[in-house]
């Protein structure tokens, strides 16, 4: 096929900025997060620049206590930082831009707030007493343990990807591909 018997219309860089803002924040909710915090990650990441909170509601067409819960919610996991400017009393923010200190900042914060959580109340269950002979309590027992050693693999997986260097991450994600 010739690239001309089927042209794409043409994005002016507005609405390209849109596209990707708009797709950012419908896939974070299947990432967990709500629409707006990835909305407001996606628009921060294409910016040149740093966005005050006024820019961001602005912008994503938010209200001030919205955006200054995002804001908070983007610091906390690490995604975005204050940029301070000297004689300015707005604060400004701005993306983490380097996708591997990205992808870093997102397990962090998902292996806080889940798999370490799951790991605590998996460990208290397991403590629970029982009867080996009862066919409940093993099959109990055993569910928990498989979970366990999973949610362990799944722990050091994700602990070695966090302190992971650049090459070496990239070098092991293409070879599940190659």
């Amino acid at each position: 096929m010739n690239p001309t018997d089927n042209p794409v219309p043409a994005l002016t860089l507005a609405q390209a900025k849109a596209q990707f803002i708009h797709t950012w924040g419908v896939s974070g909710a299947g990432w967990g997060v709500s629409k707006t915090l990835a909305q407001m990650h996606a628009l921060l990441l294409v910016s040149p620049g740093a966005l005050s909170t006024e820019d961001l509601m602005e912008q994503l067409t938010i209200s001030r206590g919205n955006a200054s819960m995002t804001v908070r919610e983007l610091l906390d996991w690490g995604l975005a930082y204050k940029e301070l400017r000297a004689g300015e009393r707005r604060e400004y923010f701005v993306a983490e831009k380097d996708m591997l200190q990205v992808t870093r900042c997102i397990i962090r914060a998902r292996k806080r707030r889940e798999l370490d959580q799951m790991k605590r109340s998996l460990d208290q269950l397991a403590a629970l007493p029982g009867d080996a002979q009862d066919p409940d309590y093993r099959a109990f027992h055993t569910a928990l343990t498989d979970i366990q050693q999973l949610a362990g693999a799944s722990d050091k997986l994700l602990t070695r990807l966090m302190q992971a260097e650049k090459s070496w991450f990239w070098d092991k994600f293409l070879k599940l591909f190659i």
